[in-house]
């Protein structure tokens, strides 16, 4: 008999909120409603008016119901992003009690790894292991069942502002929604844009977004870093909006039908009409300032990733280079312009296929809540996990006092 469970993604973004609503089997995911909504509320990935946020959340999630056919949805794994998202790396040690390692010695190595003074206004959203060793041994991706007296990992933790993840967290249950997990948005885009074969390798994905670009790295299959970058998409669009005097859904229409971030010389010999402020004429602009206006907020993002990269000391993880994605990363020439500064392979990633998945969602746009559908599906199959070795240990509390009663009576 094959059971199905319901389950949900949301992602919201500085400019649109997503939701994805997907049946899972024991054999896979099944995608069966998509919503999407202008967002309103949110500034560089953070709430900023509660209210906004709810209605744009609840827009979103009831066009997913409608295409879905589903009249009550219970809780949504949510992406989170901004610039008080703080990334670091911290290690642990613990004696093995038994000589063979099993889950409660891991699960005490990660906790001594957490053991970290935060300050008390930030509160820990993931622990991530990165490799662990056992005595003199290193690289090992699963102690489970190995012998040995000392057990190390190597983790990556991730914190963010407790008043900023409350205030998300407080709009999804508004809008009629639990929120089950809280995902850092460039770990949900990597699973649903990056293969393994690339993790091993050492890669960096550029998850450029509405308000902000988040970036994570990988090698080794482990995340070694993450951060978030406050610049955006929104940020091109407003530059061209302020050097072009015109609206911003106009500069946004110009960016996405005619932008470039390489001012090439061909260009300075087209033109197009931009539409200003309502009551005055349209005027001709040469695609070349177009350029010019783009590129030079292209160039001073990736410098800012270059000084991430050289700052942590990268370079020489990043064998397999860049990966770009996100709505931003479709900006014609922008892998040129990546790998002009950052002097690596640069390519933009889409995300990868299954269940349902239309062609229309196979856009960098969608990386986010796609990833955040798989990673909400890993995290729903590790509370069943928990939730039948509490049913069993329930079982032994029970079958232990039965016996204790027999003994009572027979004595």
């Amino acid at each position: 008999m094959t059971t199905k469970t319901v389950i949900v993604a949301l992602d919201i973004g500085t400019t649109k909120v997503c939701t994805l609503i997907a049946q899972k089997t024991s054999k896979n995911i099944e995608i069966l409603g998509v919503g999407s909504h202008p967002s309103h509320g949110l500034k560089k990935g953070s709430v900023v008016n509660i209210e906004k946020t709810v209605e744009s959340i609840r827009a979103s999630v009831e066009e997913a119901k409608l295409m879905a056919g589903i009249e009550e949805l219970e809780s949504a794994s949510v992406g989170i992003a901004g610039n008080h998202i703080y990334c670091f790396n911290s290690s642990g040690v613990v004696p093995v009690k038994n000589k063979e390692i099993n889950q409660a010695d891991v699960d005490r190595v990660v906790e001594a790894a957490k053991a970290v003074l935060i300050p008390s206004d930030r509160e820990i959203l993931h622990v991530i292991p990165q490799e662990f060793k056992v005595d003199n041994t290193c690289g090992i991706k699963n102690p489970i069942g190995m012998c040995g007296s000392r057990l190390e990992v190597n983790v990556h933790i991730v914190t963010g502002k407790t008043p900023l993840i409350h205030n998300l967290i407080k709009c999804v249950e508004q809008a009629g929604l639990n929120a089950n997990s809280v995902i850092l948005q460039p770990i949900a885009s990597s699973r649903s844009v990056l293969s393994m074969e690339e993790k091993e390798l050492g890669v960096v994905l550029i998850d450029i977004g509405g308000g902000t670009t988040d970036i994570a790295v990988w090698k080794e299959g482990s995340l070694i870093h993450s951060q978030i970058v406050p610049l955006g998409g929104h940020h091109f669009t407003n530059d061209l909006a302020v050097a072009l005097k015109i609206p911003h859904n106009e500069a946004e229409r110009i960016k996405l039908s005619h932008g470039s971030v390489l001012n090439q010389n061909h260009l300075h010999e087209t033109y197009l009409t931009v539409q200003g402020l309502s009551g005055t004429r349209g005027r001709e602009v040469s695609l070349g300032y177009v350029a010019e206006v783009l590129g030079a907020r292209a160039e001073e993002l990736f410098q800012v990733v270059k000084e991430i990269i050289v700052e942590k000391n990268l370079q020489d993880q990043i064998t397999g280079g860049f990966v770009l994605t996100g709505g931003g990363a479709l900006i014609r020439h922008m892998p040129e312009m990546a790998e002009y500064i950052l002097e690596k392979p640069v390519k933009v990633g889409y995300p990868q296929a299954f269940g349902g998945m239309t062609t229309a969602m196979q856009h960098p746009k969608f990386s986010t809540v796609l990833g955040l559908l798989q990673e909400s599906d890993k995290f729903s199959e590790a509370v069943a996990r928990d939730e039948k070795s509490e049913d069993e240990s329930d079982m032994f509390d029970r079958l232990g006092k039965s016996i204790k009663n027999v003994f009572k009576e027979i004595f």
